[in-house]
């Protein structure tokens, strides 16, 4: 593949291009064998093997994952070359029947590697698009991201939120503020499968709603009937409201958050379903510990990330256990319970063994009804399966 010199060439060593050919889109630091001088986190280069023959475009990055490809051509990153991708990105939406939908109008649109745009986050809630750069480059192209943005999606988008402040502070990363790159805030209220709400983007957890468990939270809501559910990290309500509309008898939402708190209720009360629902402000592991055998038959563990690298992994991995045991140890004889792992770090493997482990420990009868996952519209590249970040077992307790 030819180089047309528009950017600066880093090269790999000699036998560490296979990953690339492969076309798995990160290449760490100790795979480059030499890169020009000056370069700064964000910056565009050609990627090469050892005999300079490029093959691809990415952004330099500083940190241990040194490159993320854009490209596996030699290419410019232009104006075209971000329609190019949303407009590819759009087309498997537009398959998955988002585009139209009447019953759902939050999706996510760019999915980071799974949509060949690794540092990248779109999800659009009705009119709104919000953006979240996680690395530096695609912070830099922000502004041309949101004009391809709002040219792909014809008019359905007014306004383009910026939400990478907070994503790129945590990688010591100074941005400034969140802030709309184009228009102003549109309709806060969103519908999922035909169920109402409200979404903080500009103050709210990641982009302001977990899109990612969509498809969980409709089959919690088929499961629901006649049950007491526990949700537990309820964020802004998701499963509770979806086991309230699911005709659950009885829906205790937990979370350590005030404000989260304030959101789940404010969701309840949308979708009027207040009478059934009590919400308690307090720490997931210590409730656990108190709470009374038998008191609920369906139970949600959908905690945040506990293990956010592998240097942190075994904590993370005895914080997973320990939840569990107690879920399962206190649920009610033919209880549902449905348990999570956001954490990239934690493979589905590992996620599963300890999990059996928590089971084995409470000393009762567990059956795995179900692998839970990501829904399509957080699609995983066949080469990248670290893109597979989200683990679910729903799990029947004797």
């Amino acid at each position: 593949m030819s180089n047309n010199g528009k950017y600066p060439i880093v090269s790999l060593k000699k036998g560490k291009d296979e990953a690339v050919k492969r076309f798995h889109p990160w290449i760490f630091s100790g795979a480059i064998h030499k890169q020009p001088k000056g370069l700064s986190a964000g910056d565009l280069v050609y990627v090469s093997d050892y005999l300079e023959q490029v093959l691809g475009i990415a952004f330099f990055e500083a940190g241990n994952i040194a490159l993320k490809m854009l490209s596996f051509t030699s290419e410019v990153v232009d104006h075209s070359f971000w329609v190019k991708k949303i407009s590819d990105a759009l087309k498997l939406r537009e398959q998955l029947g988002f585009l139209n939908s009447l019953s759902t109008t939050a999706w996510r649109l760019v999915h980071s590697e799974g949509d060949g745009l690794p540092g990248l986050i779109v999800d659009i809630y009705g009119t709104t698009a919000v953006f979240q750069a996680q690395s530096a480059g695609m912070y830099l192209h922000r502004n041309a991201i949101a004009k391809a943005i709002v040219e792909v999606m014809q008019g359905q988008i007014k306004a383009v939120y910026d939400k990478s402040a907070e994503a790129l502070e945590r990688m010591d990363k100074t941005t400034g503020l969140n802030e709309y790159l184009i228009g102003e805030a549109g309709e806060n209220i969103i519908l999922e499968n035909g169920l109402s709400f409200f979404v903080d983007w500009e103050k709210g957890q990641k982009t302001g709603f977990f899109l990612d468990q969509r498809d969980a939270r409709s089959m919690l809501r088929n499961y629901s009937a006649g049950r007491k559910v526990l949700n537990t990290f309820s964020y802004s309500g998701g499963f509770s409201v979806a086991a309230l509309k699911g005709n659950a008898k009885l829906v205790v939402s937990v979370d350590s958050s005030k404000k989260a708190i304030e959101l789940c209720d404010r969701n309840i009360q949308l979708n009027e379903f207040e009478t059934r629902h009590q919400s308690i402000c307090a720490e997931t592991k210590k409730y656990l510990e108190i709470m009374n055998p038998g008191d609920f038959d369906l139970i949600v563990l959908d905690p945040p990330a506990f293990a956010k690298n592998h240097h942190n992994r075994h904590k993370g991995l005895q914080g997973y256990k320990y939840i569990n045991f107690e879920a399962i140890r206190k649920i009610a004889p033919g209880g549902l319970l449905f348990t999570f792992s956001c954490s990239q770090a934690v493979d589905r493997q590992s996620f599963q063994s300890i999990v059996m482990a928590a089971a084995i420990e409470s000393g009762r009868s567990v059956q795995l009804l179900h692998h839970l996952s990501q829904p399509p519209d957080h699609p995983v590249i066949i080469y990248h399966p670290e893109g597979a970040y989200l683990k679910g077992l729903v799990l029947r307790v004797g």
